[in-house]
């Protein structure tokens, strides 16, 4: 008994010592507009339900103007990949998958949805230089209206 509990002290040390801070969670990729209002820690806890209660504005009781958007959110969120073009929720890095693989949770969104902006967005991803905070900020200020 005196072994099995040595062995397994041995390989948990070996693994917490191996492990870097940054491995313990998982990577997020860093968005490119304007910090969330409400702060970061509000929108991890909270993304599905305000998702889910906009859904029901729009599709049960019609109300189009809501606070929040998931077309807004995908835009913000973009990830690139190699070729500078923004990559899908099937690739490897896409900005939902990182938290929902880490969570073992299905993203359905996309079923219906766009897992990557429109080509406005996408035009100012692929100017050079990169896009200023205004730029960015003016295509969202449109995409919410």
């Amino acid at each position: 008994m005196q072994r099995l509990l040595a062995t397994l002290l041995i390989v948990f040390a070996a693994a917490a010592g191996g492990a870097s801070a940054g491995s313990l969670y998982p990577e997020v990729p860093k968005a490119v507009g304007e910090a969330h209002p409400e702060g970061n820690a509000f929108m991890r806890i909270n993304h599905m339900r305000l998702l889910r209660h906009d859904r029901d504005e729009v599709m049960h009781l019609g109300n189009r103007d809501t606070q929040y958007s998931l077309k807004e959110c995908v835009a913000c969120h973009a990830v690139t990949g190699p070729d500078a073009l923004p990559i899908s929720v099937k690739e490897e890095g896409h900005f939902c998958r990182s938290c929902h693989e880490y969570a073992a949770v299905k993203i359905d969104c996309f079923q219906c949805h766009n897992s990557k902006p429109d080509e406005g967005f996408t035009a100012l991803l692929m100017q050079t230089p990169a896009a200023s905070e205004s730029d960015i900020a003016a295509y969202l200020d449109g995409v919410t209206q």
